[in-house]
């Protein structure tokens, strides 16, 4: 029989990774076999996920809470997947979803269960990936059309701009001088001072 170790992963050092330990102890884990990264499951590229891979043997078994403790990518999933079974040919366990236990049946039919799983998981996220831009897009233009607008704020100028504008319009203060009485950047001063008399001339 191989070794059984736990894989747990939270997305930043913040995020508490308790409820993950208690599952995997109560599932028999000695947390002394735990790896545990604390970063995003964009990819793969994880200390203790390659650490952990690294070690792994024939015969070892993987638990996991949850299948998105092991990635968000799920093409990046499929491929860790085909790793672990195929080239490392040890086994996976992911607690909340039993059916993706591969040590249930360690034949085609197990093989394909698995296999069927994680295509329509991966065709899911990937959907919802879509579906999350396209409610972001149809949001954005909602708002346009309510008159919202995006990017920086626009600044009011203090109440001495327009003199400060029109004083140096006529060269009784200089740019600097002018900026200076607004408590502002020169070139700010001068970008606003220039459409102000743009408009106005």
């Amino acid at each position: 029989m191989g070794k059984e170790v736990g894989y747990a992963r939270v997305s930043s050092k913040e995020q508490n990774e308790d409820r993950q330990m208690i599952a995997l102890k109560e599932a028999g884990i000695n947390l002394k076999n735990v790896y545990l990264d604390k970063q995003s499951g964009k990819d793969f590229e994880r200390p203790e996920y390659k650490r952990m891979i690294k070690a792994l043997k024939a015969g070892d078994t993987i638990f996991v809470k949850s299948i998105d403790r092991l990635g968000r990518n799920y093409e990046d999933i499929i491929k860790q997947w085909k790793i672990i079974t195929g080239e490392k040919k040890a086994f996976i366990v992911v607690l909340d979803m039993p059916i993706l236990d591969t040590r249930q049946e360690k034949n085609l039919i197990g093989t394909l269960i698995s296999d069927i799983v994680l295509s329509l998981l991966s065709f899911v996220s990937n959907q919802e990936r879509l579906n999350i831009g396209q409610r972001q897009a149809e949001g954005i233009a909602a708002a346009k059309e309510r008159g919202v607008r995006f990017g920086a704020p626009t600044l009011t100028p203090p109440p001495m701009f327009f003199e400060a504008a029109g004083k140096w319009k006529n060269h009784c203060l200089t740019i600097r001088e002018a900026a200076l009485l607004c408590g502002m950047a020169k070139s700010t001063f001068y970008d606003k001072a220039k459409n102000l008399l743009d408009e106005t001339s």
